[in-house]
């Protein structure tokens, strides 16, 4: 099912994130490239969704300035009601430090931290308290609790990243973005990075925005938003998410 601007302009209710009409133009050379094309597109609370299209599609620009990274060329972004449309950069920084999570291809770990501190970074950053009870959850669903003491480099690839998802989570953001999480790994690790995005969604009801170019892993994702030329040319609801290893993911 696609569905046009207009439509998904009356579907804004109940949203936690939203894009409406959103351009964003690159300048290469004396050309101008429309990496985003009145992109009108929201995602709502609780739920997990997969962003995907070819290389060049403008997903991961999409991501970006969803997320308050980059600046749309026109348009409004909206965030649990606020817009981030006109922002100074310093209110940006704010917002991307208190109201987002973000979870990277490249972990985007400190490598001179402890992963326990790198679990609880932005929360030092922005002079809070880390809520302990929330921050013993994810290590032990994560499976974190031997390796706190331990740095980046002593962790492996899905160790880090499980890193990544407790950093991204441990605030309580009002969206999580993770950015082709699973592109580092290997299947298996894979598989346990989004049965986790999934299980954040389900247990603690966060809302996820995952690009990714890998159709295994949009399975996971409760709905499928789909760009190609800066458009959205697919949005629909997933069947349930399937695990790598043929299982239903809960």
């Amino acid at each position: 099912m696609t569905r046009g601007n207009a439509a998904a302009r009356e579907e804004l209710d109940g949203w936690r994130l939203a894009a409406v009409d959103l351009v964003k133009v690159h300048r290469q050379g004396g050309a101008e490239v429309r990496a985003l094309d009145g992109v009108t597109v929201s995602f709502g609370a609780g739920r997990f969704t997969a962003v995907t299209g070819a290389s060049g599609s403008g997903k991961s620009t999409l991501l970006h300035c969803l997320a308050g990274v980059d600046v749309a060329t026109s348009g409004r972004v909206l965030l649990g009601g606020q817009e981030l449309s006109g922002l100074t950069e310093r209110a940006l920084t704010r917002v991307r430090r208190d109201r987002v999570g973000f979870v990277f291809q490249a972990f985007n770990l400190l490598p001179q931290l402890s992963a326990e501190r790198n679990i609880t970074l932005p929360l030092d950053l922005a002079g809070r308290d880390v809520d302990r009870e929330l921050f013993e959850h994810l290590v032990g669903v994560l499976g974190l609790g031997d390796r706190l003491g331990h740095r980046p480099g002593e962790l492996s690839g899905g160790q880090q990243q499980r890193v990544a998802l407790a950093r991204a989570l441990i605030g309580r953001p009002d969206v999580v973005f993770a950015d082709e999480p699973t592109g580092n790994l290997d299947s298996r690790s894979g598989g346990e990075v989004l049965a986790f995005l999934r299980e954040s969604v389900r247990e603690l009801g966060q809302t996820v925005v995952m690009v990714t170019h890998d159709p295994v892993a949009a399975s996971y994702a409760d709905r499928v938003v789909a760009l190609a030329d800066g458009k959205v040319v697919r949005d629909q609801d997933n069947a349930p998410a399937r695990r790598r290893d043929g299982g239903v993911a809960r």
